[in-house]
């Protein structure tokens, strides 16, 4: 049986529209699961019954996450927020934790993972966080700029067999803080957390980087997409 994984959706304000990066969807369908993009909803009996029928959760890139949430003030270089998505995400991330479905966040994914469990993000790197590393590439997006370290002892380094990876990287926030529920797994070389994992769960992984726009060329990041859908 195919596995049902939903796919949270990006808002349009202006065009007050639901859309999606196809590169999500197509690299679910290339593992043979049946990818569901869920409407943006704060009703609880809605993504109750998305809980139910959908065996794992894709938490994708898109606006940042409202700092009010890690008890900070929205600084000046803070991005747009979509508080509807932040209230959506947090409530699915939870229930999903609790029920030990498989979750896996890519970019802004990995940061509403953290501060929905007690961690803090950098609002802005550029202002906040010293690098001369560019963390912010152009379009197409699938251009592999820096290297990561892989920890031992992880389910990353255990998947891959390696202490280093390349990737790519469009975000202009990271982890900060991290939360006391999740591990670390992969460090930038300039020392920001790329990836990052709940020890106590079957599958719940948080990478920084796009792996939808590398998995048709890079093998780790097939095999990152392959063991979250196996997961399930």
């Amino acid at each position: 049986m195919r596995k049902v994984i939903g796919v949270m959706p990006l808002y349009d304000r202006e065009k007050k529209c639901y859309w999606i990066q196809p590169d999500y969807l197509e690299m679910l369908e290339a593992e043979n699961a049946i990818p569901m993009l869920l409407p943006l909803t704060s009703n609880h009996n809605e993504l109750d019954y998305f809980l139910e029928i959908c065996g794992g959760f894709l938490l994708t890139g898109g606006p940042d996450v409202a700092p009010s949430i890690y008890n900070e003030e929205q600084k000046p270089w803070c991005g747009t927020l979509c508080e509807a998505r932040d209230e959506m995400e947090q409530y699915i991330l939870k229930k999903a934790v609790e029920k030990d479905r498989s979750v896996l966040g890519v970019c802004r994914g990995i940061q509403l993972m953290n501060v929905c469990y007690g961690g803090t993000l950098y609002q802005d790197l550029k202002s906040e966080y010293d690098s001369d590393l560019d963390h912010r590439i152009q379009p197409s997006y699938n251009e592999m700029i820096h290297f990561n370290t892989i920890q031992k002892d992880t389910p990353l380094y255990d998947l891959l067999g390696k202490e280093q990876m390349k990737v790519n990287s469009y975000h202009h926030q990271a982890v900060k803080k991290l939360s006391p529920q999740f591990k670390q797994m992969a460090i930038s070389e300039d020392g920001l957390i790329e990836s990052i994992y709940m020890p106590d769960r079957k599958y719940v992984v948080g990478v920084q980087w796009h792996p939808e726009f590398l998995y048709q060329k890079d093998e780790n990041n097939r095999k990152i997409i392959c063991s979250f859908v196996d997961s399930i």
